[in-house]
C-alpha cells in the first residue's frame, strides 16, 4: 500500500469517527433534554401576561412562564415542563413546553377527583357536594366570607350577601345579657339558608370579646401565659373546655384562637398574646388546645401562620419578617404541625411579609406560604386570612382576588360589600373560575357538616 492510499484510509476512518462521535453527542443531548422535562396534571387557576397559575392534586400552587395558552379557567391540563419545581418560588424557573387538556374525572358521586383527599372533613364530602349542587353562584361566593358583624342592617345584608359567617367583637356583646346574645345569634341563624359560622377572638388576657362582659362570663379569661405559669398544660386544657362551654351556650361555634406564635422577648408585639415559651412547649400547647376543643361544639383556629416572630403590628401598616426560612421551619412551624397532627380544622394566616419565602407579598396573599402549609405540613382544613381591612393589606389592589388565588378558603373582611363585589366581578371577567368558587364553597360546606351545623343525611 502506497503512502497516498494509506493517508486516504486514515482520513476516512477519522471522518467516520468524527461523524460517530457527533451522532452519539446529538442523541445524548436529546436524551438529556428529555430527562430534564417533567410532567404534571393540574387545574388552571389564572392566566395573565405570559404566566399561567396551576393547582395540582395536592392543592399546591405553581406559576409558570408560557408563550401561549388558550384554555378556560378551571380546565384540567397535563403539562410538560423544564427544570425542577420549587414550591417556595413565586414563578418557576422552568417553562411549560407543551400542554394538553384533560377531561375532568369524577368519583361515583360526581365529585371532581381533584377535590378529593383524605382530609379532616373527607367523610362529609358527599353531603357537601349534594348541598353545593343546590346552591346559586351568589350562595357559593357568600360562603367564602367571614365578615365583621355590622352595626346596622345585619339581617338585610345577610339575606343579600349570604355570608358564610360573622366575626363578633367586644362592642357586639357590650352590656348585653346572656339571653340577648343568644337571641341575636339565633335571629341571624334563622335568617340564613345555610347555618352560619359565628366567630370570636377569645384568646384570653388582652384579647377577650365575650368575657369582657361580666353578664356573659364570671371573669375575663386569663392569657395563655398566665394559665401555663399557674398550672401548666392541665390549666390550658381546663380553660379550653370552660371557654368552649360558655361560647357554645351563647351560640358561638368558632374561636379564632389560640395564638401559637413562638415569642420569648417582651419587646415583641405578639408577646403579651402568646404563650411566651419555647418551640417545644408552644407545640405542646397547640396540641392540648386542639385536643381539648374536640366535641365541645366550638372549633379553634391556630394563628398566625407561619409564625409572627418579632414583627410589628399589621393592623396599622405593613410588617416585614427578615428571618431565614430555616429559622422559621425550626422555630415557628412545629406548633402548627403539632396542632395539625391532632385534627386542627382551621389556621389563620398573618399579613407579615416573610422575605425568605416571598418578598413581594404578605403571607395572606402568598402562594408560597400556602404551599408550605398544604405540602410541607399536610394541612387539609380551612385556611383563613386575617382581616383584609387591616393596614398591612388594605391598600393592595384586588387583595381579595389575590387571597383566593393564593390558596385561602375563607376570607375575613370588614368591608364585605366591596370585597364580595370584587369577587363577583372577578368571576364575571374570568379572573377567578366558577370551578374555583365551587371548590372552596364545597370545602367550607364540608366543614359545616363536620362541625354538626348541617344535619341532612344521604
Amino acid at each position: 500500500m502506497n503512502k497516498t492510499n494509506k493517508k486516504t484510509i486514515i482520513s476516512a476512518i477519522g471522518i467516520f469517527l468524527l461523524l460517530l462521535i457527533s451522532l452519539v453527542s446529538i442523541n445524548s443531548l436529546k436524551n438529556n433534554v428529555k430527562e430534564n422535562t417533567n410532567n404534571m396534571e393540574a387545574t388552571v387557576l389564572s392566566i395573565s401576561d405570559g404566566l399561567v397559575t396551576l393547582q395540582d392534586k395536592d392543592n399546591v400552587i405553581y406559576t409558570f412562564n408560557i408563550d401561549d395558552i388558550d384554555v378556560p379557567l378551571g380546565t384540567n391540563i397535563a403539562i410538560e415542563y423544564t427544570g425542577l419545581l420549587d414550591k417556595n418560588k413565586d414563578i418557576q424557573d422552568g417553562k411549560i413546553v407543551s400542554y394538553t387538556t384533560m377531561k375532568s374525572e369524577t368519583d361515583e358521586n360526581g365529585i371532581p377527583s381533584e377535590w378529593l383527599d383524605n382530609g379532616v372533613f373527607s367523610n362529609y364530602y358527599i353531603l357537601a357536594y349534594d348541598k353545593l349542587k343546590k346552591m346559586s353562584l351568589d350562595d357559593k361566593i357568600g360562603q367564602l366570607f367571614l365578615v365583621r358583624y355590622p352595626e346596622f342592617n345585619q339581617i338585610e345584608d345577610l339575606k343579600k350577601y349570604k355570608f358564610g359567617g360573622f366575626v363578633f367583637f367586644e362592642r357586639d356583646f357590650k352590656n348585653k345579657t346572656e339571653q340577648e346574645v343568644k337571641d341575636m345569634i339565633k335571629k341571624l341563624q334563622n335568617n340564613s339558608n345555610i347555618p352560619l359560622l359565628t366567630a370570636v377572638d377569645e384568646e384570653g388576657g388582652n384579647v377577650v370579646r365575650v368575657s369582657s362582659n361580666p353578664n356573659l362570663a364570671p371573669k375575663k379569661f386569663p392569657s395563655s401565659s398566665e394559665l401555663y405559669n399557674s398550672g401548666g398544660l392541665d390549666a390550658i386544657k381546663n380553660d379550653t373546655i370552660e371557654k368552649s362551654k360558655i361560647l357554645s351556650n351563647l351560640g358561638l361555634n368558632l374561636n379564632l384562637a389560640p395564638v401559637v406564635d413562638v415569642t420569648t422577648s417582651r419587646d415583641d408585639y405578639m408577646y403579651d398574646r402568646a404563650l411566651q415559651q419555647d418551640t417545644k412547649t408552644t407545640s405542646d400547647f397547640a396540641k392540648t388546645v386542639i385536643e381539648a376543643s374536640k366535641n365541645t361544639g366550638v372549633s379553634y383556629t391556630l394563628k398566625h401562620f407561619p409564625g409572627y416572630g418579632n414583627n410589628t403590628d399589621t393592623h396599622s401598616g405593613a410588617s416585614t419578617d427578615s428571618r431565614s426560612i430555616e429559622d422559621i421551619r425550626k422555630n415557628d412551624l412545629p406548633p402548627f404541625k403539632s396542632g395539625i397532627d391532632v385534627g386542627a380544622e382551621s389556621i389563620l394566616v398573618s399579613h407579615n411579609t416573610v422575605t425568605s419565602i416571598d418578598k413581594d407579598n404578605p403571607a395572606s396573599l402568598s402562594t408560597s406560604i400556602h404551599n408550605i402549609l398544604r405540602s410541607e405540613l399536610g394541612f387539609t382544613g380551612i385556611i383563613i386570612t386575617d382581616d383584609l381591612d387591616m393596614g398591612a393589606v388594605s391598600t393592595i389592589d384586588d387583595a381579595v382576588t389575590k387571597a383566593i388565588l393564593a390558596g385561602n378558603d375563607l376570607i375575613i373582611t370588614t368591608d364585605y360589600e366591596k370585597d364580595i363585589a370584587k369577587v363577583r366581578d372577578a368571576v364575571s371577567k374570568g379572573t377567578i373560575s366558577t370551578n374555583q368558587i365551587d371548590k372552596l364553597a364545597f370545602k367550607v360546606i364540608a366543614w359545616k357538616y363536620y362541625k354538626g351545623m348541617l344535619f341532612e343525611t344521604k
